[in-house]
């Protein structure tokens, strides 16, 4: 069997981050430490991380009063944040600075009453994350083209694109497309809002793909 390795491979700078700040964190204050949510999508890594004192939770409630409570890469709604802080906790966030960076803008669009288009996949944690950060009526998840060409937003004169930024460049330009042709006035991000590092590690995947008979994808579903 003759076994070739994707270049690059592993995980991008904000899971590698995140990941850290949990040993810091428990290498710090001791376990247990609480994380919400998963703090990146490989069974090994959280296994490992449960082991030493780690506990991952879906809900801040589940929580106890003076835990060290850490937000994963993916981040969290504002709600989730105002309620940490409304608590006697000791709160770290993982966030992935890009993915500060695709919330902030949210923000700021909000601010300018510009609605928001949001290109992503309904239930990721991410996606949840950054519609999370305004209010619903402000923002709008867009997950394929076939959503690109009904979407009917309440203002198509002021409308802006942000994206979940472990999308592939490829399905996104396809949507951006449409999205423009059907809305000349779209506004869209001044950089990139998809992870370098995803898009490099995609496109090793297809080069591989042209090499081999079967790929093997280390992770979770």
């Amino acid at each position: 069997m003759h076994v070739i390795l994707a270049q690059p491979r592993g995980f991008c700078a904000g899971v590698d981050r995140a990941v850290r700040i949990v040993e810091l964190a428990l290498a710090k204050f001791g376990a247990p430490v609480y994380v919400r949510h998963e703090i990146v999508h490989n069974r090994t890594v959280v296994d490992d991380l449960k082991s030493r004192g780690a506990v991952f939770i879906d809900d801040v409630a589940q929580a106890p009063d003076g835990a060290v409570l850490i937000f994963s890469a993916h981040g969290v709604p504002q709600a989730v944040v105002n309620e940490a802080d409304a608590r006697p906790l000791d709160v770290i966030d993982a966030t992935c600075p890009l993915v500060t960076k695709v919330h902030m803008e949210a923000a700021r669009y909000t601010r300018q009453g510009t609605h928001i288009l949001l290109l992503g996949h309904k239930g990721h944690v991410e996606v949840e994350g950054t519609m999370g950060q305004v209010p619903p009526h402000a923002i709008t998840l867009v997950q394929n083209a076939a959503e690109a060409e009904t979407i009917t937003p309440p203002d198509t004169e002021n409308l802006a694109i942000l994206t979940q930024t472990t999308l592939s460049v490829d399905e996104t330009k396809t949507m951006v497309d449409i999205l423009q042709r059907r809305f000349p006035a779209l506004k869209i991000p001044r950089k990139q809002d998809i992870c370098y590092a995803t898009q490099n590690r995609q496109d090793a995947v297809k080069a591989l793909a042209q090499k081999c008979d079967t790929v093997l994808v280390v992770g979770s579903p």
